[in-house]
């Protein structure tokens, strides 16, 4: 099967990460166009054995973009079209439509309550992506969470299926040594409380709150992995709450790294921390939170349908918490006090293994396409 991806941009995000690591287990001859930023993930796409075409598009409105596209399809003689967030959606679904292609599968990953892609909701918004969204065959939701926004948004209920985002589970198995030369390299002490964080640095994400809290936390350290807009606010707070040397904002770490990394990983990171926190009041899944679970980490979270759209044991090392930063300080103080071992890998993680989710979607692909599900559990 020949299957096109169509996705907004390829800089380092949860949305463009899983992308790559869907292409890495679908048994299918994967092309990829990028409608802008063919930033990291795209080299590692291209790393992988993808190839992947930039189109070059302008912004939102930059309507030349939509026959550039139609023309790809078209020569492509593709089986089936896979569009991957908002921007893509509307204009992979509209050219899919123009060169031919009927089948056209759209993922949702990133509606929230009040955003999406870290934009507000509004009735333009929702009008062109309920447009477009009659031109595609099916549309799949991330989480049960986002397909009941969806149904609230008005996507009919019988085109929406579910397909969670997915982690190579076992990467992420914590590794003392790795704990001891991560810290090393970062100049952490072995025995420093260390909170850890993933995500884009943007407003959205409330890492302000995670600052602030680990500030009036004298004995705790914070190590932020991620890279964005808010990067200059968050160091600005570290310094008026006195608490800079104390607080380490690592950049973005691509993963799986596209060539050999010059520091530390990933799952390496996440073994140099003792506590996930994860600030974000919306989320569509919780991509970061699942990684940190798969690494044995306690967590606690303000927002996550990947575990709570899970039966509570699914996953026991986590705990939801309140927004304001006191309640973030008394959660960090009851954590520490605790000084938990590494948690057994929990049951949320092995549900979220990609390979799974991978063999679902092949299901869904093979239902559009020939008309029958794979016999694929």
């Amino acid at each position: 099967m020949k299957v096109l991806h169509v996705i907004t941009g390829l800089g380092i995000g949860g949305a463009e990460q899983q992308l790559r690591l869907l292409l890495r287990h679908l048994p299918t001859r994967s092309e990829v166009v990028t409608l802008t930023n063919p930033g990291a993930v795209a080299l590692g796409i291209e790393a992988d054995g993808t190839p992947v075409t930039h189109l070059g598009m302008t912004g939102n409105r930059d309507l030349g973009a939509l026959p550039r596209l139609a023309r790809l399809v078209r020569q492509g003689r593709y089986d089936l079209v896979h569009t991957h967030l908002y921007r893509a959606c509307v204009y992979g679904r509209t050219a899919a439509r123009l060169a031919g292609v009927r089948r056209v599968i759209a993922t949702e990953h990133s509606l929230g309550e009040t955003q999406i892609e870290g934009r507000p909701l509004s009735a333009g918004t929702r009008a062109l992506y309920l447009a477009s969204e009659r031109l595609g065959t099916s549309t799949v939701a991330v989480s049960p969470s986002v397909a009941r926004r969806l149904t609230d948004w008005g996507v009919p209920p019988d085109r929406i299926r579910i397909v969670p985002n997915g982690i190579e589970t076992g990467r992420f198995a914590f590794d003392a040594r790795a704990r001891r030369l991560t810290r090393g390299v970062l100049g952490i002490p072995e025995d420093a409380y260390v909170v850890g964080g993933v995500g884009r640095l943007a407003p959205g994400k409330r890492f302000d709150r995670l600052v602030r809290a680990v500030a009036s936390v004298p004995e705790a350290r914070l190590l932020l992995v991620g890279e964005g807009e808010h990067r200059e606010e968050l160091l600005r707070i570290t310094r008026e709450c006195g608490a800079a040397d104390r607080i380490l904002l690592f950049g973005a770490c691509e993963d799986p790294p596209a060539v050999a990394p010059l520091g530390p990983t990933l799952p390496e990171l996440l073994s140099a921390m003792d506590v996930f926190v994860s600030t974000s009041p919306d989320e569509a899944f919780g991509l970061a939170i699942v990684e940190a679970l798969a690494a044995g980490l306690p967590v606690l979270y303000v927002a996550c349908p990947a575990v709570d759209d899970l039966p509570p044991d699914a996953a026991p090392g986590a705990r939801r918490i309140g927004e304001s930063v006191p309640e973030l300080i008394s959660a960090l103080r009851g954590i520490q006090g605790a000084r938990l071992a590494r948690l057994p890998l929990p049951e949320a993680a092995r549900r979220y293994d990609i390979a799974h989710s991978a063999r679902q979607l092949m299901s869904l692909y093979d239902q559009a396409v020939h008309g029958t599900p794979s016999s694929a559990k």
